[in-house]
């Protein structure tokens, strides 16, 4: 549990002097030791007021300032995989005097930012990339001769995904010096599942593995006292003949050499592994490390996955601080889903190691048979509900917008060139706010219209959402439903559900001077924009396209006809999304119309809250007005 200083008690912080690795390594042992308590504390402090990951940084405390006490950064490269593990590294990175805007607008990011420091080698938010980064590294610094070090660390979770093993299988053949840290603690962001998580497991209890541990325990016992002193350590876990068997026939199969495991929170044993890995000569290694997730704050410790990414929350209780607001999209859908599978045996749930951040848990505990969490492996996710939807089932896959980019050629391949009803549920579309381009769902509208089969709808409330679904599930072939992160409307839920048409939007409000059409979460800020526009003497007709693909072709036309002016507002990027998708329509059907688009422009987003960034992109009611007069103003010149 965190350790707080006694009131009225002024105490000299050994991390008040850290500003770089080089004040790290003239520490002792037991002064490092003081100083990883010191970051526990000062991450619990500053995530329980600005929010963000908490469970994964706490986990990696002592296995940072190790790495950084032994090896030479910036000049080694040290990779962080996804990089929400990173707080520790930027504490002692020179950015612990600004820690306290962390994920704040203007402040530093949740996750690892080149431009931020030397230290941060890659921008990551993406798991499973380390080891293909490292890898690129270390052939590039071969090539020219530069015998400083890579290393790279990646979790246990993170291994579920086949872009971490083609890397190994690459590093392996290429015979590279790249340093591998495995940081094994059991969990991704819910608990880890899949044949390599069970692998150990399994193998261990295999006829050879039994007949091996016999022998061992037979050969032991007659080395003495000193040998059953070895098989009562040995004894003790499970996990310790695991480790001592079975990761090294792994990964040497892979042609890495094979340390561990070692234990993650011994800082002793830490910095004496790595100094001889760092001697180590030519050739892949790999560093296996057993550290526990949330270690040393006692609610993350016993229950991660609620803190893996968490908001502003009490420290003595870990209770979230109270907020008020309407019910989440995430949780309308999980709750949709659930009801609809009560009444219909064909829908299955597929998520990506995120029941929890997707809303499926109800489901899971519901509908255990029906329920598929394939780990980080969003393409294999696709494909397996292809394989679902072949045989006659409506597979739900439910993917954070971001994350949906990795699977883009099954999208494509698998699911819409044979036409299959998968149903694609992107959480998170939009931006996201405090997480950053990483996690800004910006670009979906955009890669999703142009493929074929696809239909593409976007709720503007979350009582559209529910009937989405509905509607989704009861349909042929491919459909993707993009709703925001965080709170709904706040409408009243229909206790029934409507099927809504493929294709076929609704009109809002008449108007005869501009025709405002918003997309998905834009269609209330638009609203509003009407309200104020109507003071200013302007006339506004409102749709809710409700579709990208298809669009309402004679909803939109008649009405872009009748006021002579349109204005497309979307979370998305401009280029290729709504827009360009209304502007493609007039088109087709020789329709000039003075048309607006509002969305983001050609590059990344940088991390603030969601309004934030609403406002500076144009795309909130202000914004909207501002642009309707400006598309009406352009035709007066």
């Amino acid at each position: 549990m965190l350790i707080m200083n006694a009131p009225g008690k002024q105490q000299t912080r050994l991390l008040d002097n850290i500003d770089s690795p080089d004040d790290l390594r003239r520490l002792g042992l037991d002064e490092l030791t003081d100083l990883a308590r010191e970051i526990r504390e000062t991450i619990i402090q500053t995530v329980a007021t600005t929010g963000g990951h908490l469970a994964p940084c706490l986990g990696v405390v002592e296995l940072t300032l190790a790495l950084h006490y032994v090896f030479n950064t910036p000049e080694d490269k040290l990779i962080w995989d996804v990089g929400h593990q990173a707080y520790a590294h930027k504490l002692i990175t020179g950015r612990r005097e600004r820690f306290h805007t962390l994920r704040q607008q203007h402040g530093i990011s949740g996750f690892p930012k080149r431009s931020e420091s030397e230290y941060d080698v890659v921008e990551t938010g993406h798991s499973s990339t380390s080891i293909s980064y490292g890898l690129g590294l270390a052939t590039a610094k071969d090539l020219k001769k530069d015998r400083s070090k890579v290393i790279a660390v990646i979790g246990d979770g993170s291994m579920t995904a086949g872009l971490a093993f083609e890397g190994l299988n690459q590093a392996g053949h290429l015979d590279k010096d790249l340093i591998v840290i495995l940081n094994d603690n059991e969990m991704s962001i819910s608990p880890n599942v899949g044949a390599m998580s069970s692998f150990l497991s399994r193998k261990l209890t295999g006829k050879t593995m039994t007949r091996l541990k016999q022998h061992l325990e037979e050969r032991l016992k007659s080395l003495s006292s000193v040998g059953e002193n070895i098989l009562a350590v040995l004894k003790k876990s499970e996990e310790s003949l695991k480790g001592f068997f079975t990761p090294g026939m792994l990964f040497e199969a892979l042609k890495f050499e094979y340390i561990g495991p070692i234990p993650g929170h011994e800082l002793d044993a830490l910095i004496e592994t790595l100094e001889n890995v760092r001697e180590h000569g030519q050739g892949p290694i790999l560093v296996h490390v057993l550290t526990t997730k949330g270690k040393g704050y006692k609610p993350a410790e016993e229950k991660p996955g609620n803190y893996h990414g968490v908001g502003p929350f009490d420290i003595a209780t870990g209770k979230p601080k109270p907020s008020s607001g309407p019910i989440s999209y995430t949780k309308v859908f999980g709750n949709t889903i659930c009801r609809l599978a009560r009444e219909d045996e064909r829908i299955t749930a597929i998520t990506a190691a995120m029941p929890a951040g997707t809303g499926l848990a109800p489901f899971s505990e519901q509908f255990p048979d029906r329920f598929f969490d394939v780990g980080i492996a969003e393409q294999h996710a696709v494909t397996f509900a292809a394989g679902l939807a072949m045989e006659g089932l409506r597979p739900v896959v439910a993917v954070y917008s971001t994350f949906m980019q990795r699977a883009l050629d099954q999208v494509i391949h698998d699911v819409c060139l044979p036409d299959l009803p998968v149903i694609f549920a992107l959480d998170r579309g939009g931006v996201v706010g405090d997480d950053g381009p990483t996690h800004h769902g910006v670009f979906d509208l955009s890669f999703l219209r142009y493929i074929p089969n696809l239909t593409l709808m976007a709720p503007k409330d979350e009582n559209e959402l529910q009937h989405m679904l509905y509607s989704a599930v009861n349909s042929e072939g491919p459909m993707a439903i993009r709703y925001p992160r965080g709170s709904g409307e706040g409408v009243e839920l229909d206790s029934e559900f409507k099927k809504i048409e493929t294709g076929r939007g609704e009109l809002l409000r008449e108007g005869s001077d501009v025709l405002l059409l918003p997309i998905g979460n834009r269609v209330y800020p638009a609203m509003e924009a009407a309200e104020g526009l109507e003071k200013l003497g302007v006339s506004a007709a409102v749709i809710n396209p409700r579709f990208v693909k298809p669009l309402d072709k004679d909803l939109i036309s008649l009405w872009a006809e009748k006021t002579g002016h349109v204005v497309t507002i979307e979370d998305n990027v401009k280029k290729g999304g709504f827009g360009s998708a209304v502007l493609q329509l007039f088109s087709e059907i020789h329709l000039q119309v003075p048309t607006r688009i509002l969305g983001y422009g050609n590059k990344f987003i940088e991390h603030a809250p969601q309004p934030v960034l609403w406002k500076n992109s144009g795309i909130d009611a202000p914004g909207i007005i501002k642009g309707a007069l400006e598309v009406l103003q352009q035709t007066k010149k």
